[in-house]
């Protein structure tokens, strides 16, 4: 059973602006539509069995809207496949309760972006946050590293990543982009660290428009092996970040890294289940 932990899917009326906008500011590529059904889409083509959604409320008073479309994506997953985390950004004054009613609501966990929302992750705002959602057990999806739309920002960097864990040590936080999109280097102080790293672009990497590739070379595949057993087998997730990367072949790329087929278990589905409570 393979889990993709990291994707992405806006509202159909919504999904064809807020994709070329995406794509446009940071000249980069993206390989499906970004709505629910393209998605799904990816997902046949790969074999994938279950996806988990990761929205961002880049406002405060987005949150709600993004959470009551979440709760109806929720409801279907028997049918579809599909798990949405769910949004608030690190200015709602309301945080523990709008915290407690996804806990109450059965989401499993929320997606936190530091650069989209404008608050650095070591800010007392996102600490906050994460504190009351380790108290729920909720899970915590943190962007990591840099982003193709807000150059040169450090507010996910490794070392504010570094510092959040020291002071909110929780083991269901996960770090997106294998510690440290575009910041591969900086992210290798991350493998070790209490929390989970997921696979997203870092064999694979984002492509401008023209197809040309964007940024940093990401991890090569003995890289990339020696990061995941550095960190923890036990600890990494694929991620795909569709429809930033093509879900097929982000996952040929995870098979064909040179881990052994015990570790592809573990990094493809297993970890991943048991930290969304599926069973296989």
């Amino acid at each position: 059973m393979v889990i993709d932990f990291h994707t992405h899917t806006f509202p159909d009326a919504m999904a064809p602006r807020a994709v070329e906008g995406m794509a446009s500011g940071a000249d980069m590529m993206a390989y499906s539509d970004g709505t629910v059904s393209g998605l799904l889409s990816g997902m046949a083509r790969a074999g994938i069995r279950y996806a988990v959604l990761a929205p961002v409320a880049t406002k405060p008073h987005q949150t709600e809207g993004i959470n009551r479309a979440a709760a109806e994506i929720n409801a279907r997953t028997g049918q579809t496949g599909l798990i949405s985390l769910g949004g608030i950004h690190p200015d709602n004054g309301d945080y523990r309760q709008i915290l407690e009613g996804l806990r109450a609501g059965g989401f499993r966990g929320i997606k936190l972006h530091p650069l989209f929302q404008g608050v650095p992750a070591d800010d007392s705002r996102v600490l906050r946050l994460v504190e009351c959602a380790a108290e729920l057990g909720l899970i915590v999806l943190i962007h990591a590293g840099d982003d193709p739309n807000y150059p040169g920002l450090d507010y996910a960097s490794p070392r504010r990543l570094l510092a959040l864990l020291r002071q909110v040590p929780y083991q269901r936080i996960i770090l997106a982009h294998m510690g440290g999109f575009n910041v591969w280097d900086q992210a290798q102080a991350l493998c070790g660290a209490p929390c989970f790293l997921d696979t997203a672009v870092a064999l694979g990497p984002w492509r401008r428009k023209n197809g040309e590739l964007s940024g940093e070379k990401p991890l090569d595949s003995a890289r990339f092996v020696r990061a995941v057993r550095a960190h923890g087998v036990d600890r990494v997730l694929f991620g795909s970040d569709s429809p930033w990367s093509d879900q097929a072949e982000a996952l040929a790329a995870v098979r064909d890294s040179g881990l052994t087929p015990a570790e592809l278990e573990a990094v493809l589905g297993g970890n991943g289940a048991k930290l969304l409570g599926i069973r296989a």
